[in-house]
């Protein structure tokens, strides 16, 4: 790609793609060359025509944002001079391209292919065989990792491990925060990545097993299996006791042939940089394509990290009850922010804006690449689990760790996570890391599963699209991934109200 790239032809700024020192010229593509009037970091951006104090900063074709004092070519654009042209609450109006959703709607399933999984009793399809402890309240995280600590040294057959999923939930919650812990909790407990459960209790807590029974509904009573630790005389004997009969059950499921059209794919980035909305992250969108073609699911969260998008999305949405749906999901997640206090487009954070992210359409309209082409079949709500094939909406922050585990709750059984920076961090189900960069990819290798970068290099994306594929596909078939290799695992609930 050379050192920069001018992503659309109406931008007025370009990505640096390797640091340029000033003095240091760039040729554009209509031969009109560029001198840097300063030094411009890897990954940040660089006017490539004069910009009027006012005027829109232009990137991916549309405004990120507008100049807060007149910029002249060749200047480094980044937070020192340019600002979000977003503001509150806005009305929208639906405008699809009415030949678009036929036309994508007759593509869906169309390819057809298998992996090796582990085809549960719902007719769900898991990708790995865990045996999972989940409490219902953080006072008994600790007697969870015991237990999971000691049963491993028991697992055989097919089971891939233990695992115990902590949080820091389940009592002195009110309104929106108990339902929806209660939720999040019933919908791991039934996820098909776990060949067996072990839901643990304290039992004085609010959201005790006798409550969580309706949520979790029917299961499998050779599957899940329930302790209440004040009930126990000895909960460890008892628990291990419990976890024995799991993995004797489990152990014996064999991976076998499912449909690709099973699997769930969840979307999502953290620690971005300039160069995500640029390799990783349509990348991704590509992948999410693909699932679809094979009768799939992808679903796309991060509501915050849509607004300045939001209208791409909307307008690819396959009907107008479905962009009902995302205008309500939008709005209402700004409503959140200002019932808190907070401003609702301070989202950069310290990392992006090192990485070359600058404001919030900045970083949207990278994010939501990852959504591909598709439309979008189906909106949901914080812990609601997805029926619906095609690219779906989840209502959830930007949080890495909340919305992973939100996309988990709704039924993914993997998680593609792409990072210009890097993070350790896995979910509840496999989570595997893209990098945006071949820097950060050979740096921390220990963290990075695939790297996007190499297209930087010159390899074009439908090299990686079919690369990336067949790994995601090795991985739902058993490859292990850097974080799971490393016995990361992590959960966390999306806090919203009081903590009494």
């Amino acid at each position: 790609m050379g050192r920069f790239l001018q992503i659309h032809p109406q931008d007025n700024v370009v990505v640096c793609l390797e640091e340029l020192k000033k003095g240091e010229s760039v040729t554009l593509g209509d031969g009109r060359a560029v001198e840097a009037l300063e030094d411009i970091p890897a990954g940040h951006k660089m006017a490539v025509k004069d910009i009027d104090d006012g005027k829109d900063i232009v990137k991916y074709g549309y405004a990120i944002g507008h100049a807060t004092e007149a910029i002249s070519a060749g200047r480094w654009v980044h937070t020192h001079d340019i600002k979000t042209n977003l503001e509150g609450i806005l009305d929208y109006k639906y405008q699809p391209d009415p030949e678009y959703v036929p036309a994508k709607e007759a593509k869906m399933g169309t390819r057809k292919g298998t992996f090796k999984g582990f085809v549960r009793g719902d007719g769900r399809v898991g990708i790995r065989n865990e045996i999972w402890i989940i409490p219902t309240v953080g006072c008994v995280n600790n007697i969870a990792t015991a237990l999971a600590k000691q049963a491993n040294s028991y697992i055989k057959g097919s089971i891939d491990e233990v695992v115990a999923f902590t949080h820091n939930y389940g009592c002195s919650q009110t309104g929106d925060d108990q339902e929806h812990t209660r939720t999040i909790l019933a919908d791991l407990i039934k996820h098909p990545n776990a060949g067996g459960v072990l839901v643990l209790g304290l039992g004085c807590e609010n959201s005790n097993i006798d409550v969580l029974m309706p949520y979790i509904g029917e299961y499998d009573k050779d599957r899940v299996k329930f302790l209440v630790c004040q009930k126990s005389d000895d909960e460890m004997e008892d628990g291990l006791n419990l976890l024995k009969e799991l993995i004797d059950t489990a152990s014996a499921d064999e991976r076998t042939d499912a449909d690709l059209s099973k699997l769930i794919i969840g979307l999502k980035c953290g620690g971005s940089d300039g160069f995500s909305g640029i390799t990783a992250n349509p990348l991704v969108g590509r992948i999410s394509d693909r699932i679809i073609e094979y009768g799939g699911t992808s679903i796309l969260t991060e509501v915050p990290e849509m607004f300045g998008a939001e209208t791409i999305l909307m307008n690819r949405c396959k009907d107008e009850k479905t962009f009902e749906d995302t205008v309500n999901m939008i709005n209402g997640f700004k409503e959140y922010f200002t019932k808190q206090g907070e401003p609702i487009y301070e989202n950069p954070s310290p990392g992006n804006k090192a990485g070359g992210i600058t404001t919030l359409e900045d970083k949207s309209l990278g994010c939501t690449q990852k959504s591909g082409d598709y439309p979008v079949m189906n909106v949901m709500e914080y812990g609601e689990r997805t029926e619906t094939t095609g690219l779906n909406l989840l209502c959830a922050p930007g949080n890495d760790l909340c919305a992973a585990t939100a996309l988990a709750s709704a039924g993914a059984q993997i998680v593609l996570f792409t990072t210009g920076r890097g993070t350790p961090f896995a979910c509840p189900v496999p989570t595997m890391k893209i990098a945006s960069n071949n820097t950060i990819a050979q740096k921390k290798g220990n963290w990075i599963d695939f790297s996007a970068g190499r297209i930087l290099d010159g390899e074009t994306f439908e090299e990686l699209t079919d690369e990336l594929f067949d790994k995601i596909v090795r991985t739902a078939s058993g490859e292990k991934l850097k974080s799971e290799l490393a016995g990361f695992h992590d959960m966390a609930i999306w806090k919203r109200g009081v903590t009494l």
